[in-house]
């Protein structure tokens, strides 16, 4: 009776360990997810290299579609790299990260250009292409296309601009 006992006894502890380690594994992993919850947009998309390739696949698709590229018609070499490089910084101060966005308001910067509904629709599909092709995770990917939608009232002339 003592030796069945004893048998019991362990199997308990065994049982009772492996549940304290799952639910110390289960812990760790809620805890590994809500730092990374906690972490802002920009550190969740991998910071400013990976915003920069991103930037990069991105103006490569717009500037050779023939919808699209009359927007990069007559650019200089430099006149390209310095929208991209402002393009990289707002990215990257609106996602949370350390640039500083030194250009004029996106309503500025696109008033004038003639950009359409159809426009925009063409660029936000190259922007999902772009995010897929970097593997972006969902949720970064949806939270980054949030930030862009609000900013097609700015964009888009004759759309109206959402609060």
């Amino acid at each position: 009776m003592r030796r069945g006992y004893l048998s019991i006894s362990f199997v308990a502890i065994l049982v009772a360990s492996g549940l304290v380690m799952a639910c110390a594994s289960t812990a760790a992993q809620e805890k590994a997810q809500k730092e990374k919850a906690q972490q802002s947009l920009y550190a969740r998309l991998g910071g400013y290299d990976a915003i920069a390739a991103v930037t990069d696949d991105f103006l490569g698709k717009l500037a050779n579609d023939p919808q699209l590229g009359r927007f990069f018609t007559g650019m200089s070499t430099d006149s390209r790299n310095r929208s991209r490089q402002l393009i990289v910084d707002f990215i990257c101060a609106g996602t949370g990260g350390p640039c500083v966005y030194i250009g004029r308001s996106m309503k500025a910067t696109h008033k004038g250009l003639g950009i359409t509904e159809s426009d925009w629709e063409v660029s936000v599909k190259y922007l999902v292409g772009t995010l897929d092709k970097f593997k972006v995770p969902k949720q970064e990917k949806d939270e980054l296309l949030s930030v862009v939608s609000s900013l097609k009232g700015d964009i888009v002339e004759g759309a109206v601009r959402k609060e």
